[in-house]
């Protein structure tokens, strides 16, 4: 069995979270949002990954009606762009400094807290998305100034970093930075030396699209054979197996999928007590890693 916990922020947290985007999906049935919410907590899930355009801001309403302080529940945000409702995709870039401010005070008010524990600052150098032109092409130095400014004034407690390169990673380390989240799984494993490096920092790795495929082109983890095979063997389904090969990969992996659905919930966190032996291991990781960067809009 995978190691239950690991470290995030300072805190020891359950290694399966939640990650709040498919809230969305049940922007009508708030009450169910809620419900799906409070299902995750009493199935230990004790960090939780949130950004103001999820659902233009219905995400943040929901945890901040859902979570209590007893809960204890870690809740990570983002910046790095804005719900953009009338645009052609749901978000638009916000990485300038002040507008990275301003997220961030968003999030402080939608949330109903005083500090942010952990915000992400969501850089677009790498995985599938967008690329930022114009006045939105912004010097990760920059970024950082704000974002450890905040954090010294109490805003935020710890500094995240999302779609950021290996280069990027090096030069943020002084910084201090607890976790990344980059586009990950087992069929795209681009960054395996940044995963290393966050393993020997006591950074906590956070893959996006940990089952791979979200947009169209890029591989999925479900559709390989081997994950088919291994999940049969095992009597489980082959998404599980994808969250469970994330697990045993590293230690200092955390897992955020997210879903709309209770049983989808309650299979994701179960996926945590699949044990994988070594040569299932083996077989898993002889399948083909593919490329991740495919550039949206």
């Amino acid at each position: 069995m995978t190691t239950s916990t690991a470290s995030l922020a300072a805190r020891t947290v359950f290694r399966i979270g939640y990650g709040a985007l498919q809230l969305e999906r049940l922007h009508d049935r708030r009450g169910e949002a809620v419900a799906l919410l409070r299902r995750a907590v009493e199935l230990g899930v004790d960090h939780v990954d949130t950004a103001e355009f999820y659902g233009f801001g219905f995400a943040n309403d929901v945890i901040r009606e859902a979570l209590r302080p007893e809960d204890g529940v870690l809740v990570v945000t983002k910046v790095g762009a804005d719900p953009d409702p009338g645009g052609p995709l749901p978000l638009r870039l916000a990485q300038r400094p002040e507008q990275l401010r301003a997220g961030v005070e968003d999030n402080l008010r939608s949330l109903g807290t005083d500090q942010l524990p952990v915000v992400n600052l969501r850089r677009l150098d790498s995985g599938p998305g967008l690329r930022p032109d114009g006045d939105q092409v912004v010097d990760l130095d920059d970024q950082l100034a704000v974002m450890t400014a905040l954090r010294d004034e109490g805003k935020i407690g710890a500094i995240g970093l999302s779609s950021v390169t290996l280069d990027g990673l090096r030069r943020a380390l002084p910084a201090g930075v607890v976790c990344v989240q980059n586009a990950y799984s087992l069929v795209s494993r681009d960054d395996e030396d940044m995963l290393r490096l966050c393993a020997a920092e006591g950074i906590a790795w956070v893959p996006f699209f940990p089952l791979g495929g979200a947009f169209p082109g890029l591989p999925k983890t479900v559709d390989e054979p081997a994950v088919h095979a291994v999940a049969e063997s095992l009597g489980v389904t082959p998404s599980q197996v994808g969250l469970a090969w994330l697990l045993h990969h590293a230690p200092n992996v955390l897992l955020i999928p997210g879903t709309a659905n209770p049983a989808h919930l309650e299979a994701n966190i179960e996926a945590g007590k699949i044990a994988l032996d070594a040569a299932t291991l083996a077989t898993l990781d002889a399948i083909e890693s593919r490329s991740s960067e495919v550039p949206i809009g």
